[in-house]
């Protein structure tokens, strides 16, 4: 009897220790809430996520992708930047010429020639003035393809003479000028002046000027060349009055083109 009152007592208090109010369906609805709060706190992480706040940094490429696209299939839109890099390409369409870029103008090349070989037309200074040398460049070595031409082979002593004549003429018309002149005009008017002397060395490729006839020929063309040399250094650097003066030294430069050429 005492056994079995031991047992019951014992019961008791196991039933009284584990006694609770909790039931399974409380605990459904504990679940279901946690499941909310978690959804819940899921979404204000999906919505911060996808939203950064104001002051975080935003890659470009996020910013892009949030705009939406207004254009069609194969038809992309243009914003202003884009447009600025059509503009700027369809620009090379309205660019000069490449010849003229490189300072090549066949129109002033032919007017030049004409100035020198018209002694008595008037120069006009703002093309005589350019830092033209293809001209000269070309004149050069026909005087030289043409003494060839006769048996002599002067290509050194052409632009040698040439180098040294425009340093010469260069300073002398720095002496006597205010506005000054470059080393580049000088050698553009001396070289087109020369044309008058490959005239003289091609008529040396037909019959000898070492005579009295060639004399003559060969002191016309040097006063032909100073005439045009001098006419366009006075248009062109304001120094009327003093042609003279100019002409004098362009005529022993050419003399010598003139002594190469005859003998």
């Amino acid at each position: 009897m005492k056994y079995l009152k031991k047992m019951s007592n014992f019961e008791q208090f196991h039933l009284d220790f584990y006694q609770s109010n909790y039931t399974i369906d409380d605990q459904e609805e504990g679940y279901n809430t946690y499941g909310s709060n978690k959804n819940l706190c899921g979404s204000r992480k999906s919505q911060t996520g996808e939203q950064p706040p104001a002051g975080a940094f935003a890659p470009s490429e996020m910013l892009l992708s949030s705009q939406s696209y207004t254009g069609q299939i194969l038809q992309p839109t243009y914003t202003p930047s884009t447009l600025s890099h059509l503009s700027y390409t369809d620009g090379f369409d309205e660019e000069p010429p490449l010849l003229e870029e490189l300072g090549i103008n066949f129109e002033h090349i032919w007017q030049k020639t004409l100035t020198v070989l018209n002694p008595m037309k008037p120069a006009d200074g703002s093309i005589m003035n350019e830092t033209d040398l293809t001209g000269p460049m070309v004149f050069c070595l026909a005087l030289g393809a043409t003494l060839l031409l006769a048996g002599k082979v002067h290509f050194g002593y052409v632009y040698g003479l040439s180098a040294i004549g425009c340093l010469a003429i260069h300073a002398l018309l720095n002496l006597m000028s205010v506005p000054g002149v470059s080393h580049g005009c000088v050698a553009s008017v001396l070289g087109y002046c020369l044309l008058p002397m490959v005239i003289l060395s091609s008529s040396a490729v037909v019959f000898s000027l070492q005579g009295i006839l060639g004399t003559l020929i060969a002191l016309l063309i040097i006063g032909w060349c100073s005439l045009s040399a001098s006419k366009i250094f006075t248009s062109a650097l304001a120094m009327e009055g003093q042609q003279l003066l100019i002409a004098y030294p362009c005529a022993l430069l050419y003399g010598l083109f003139a002594l190469l050429t005859v003998f």
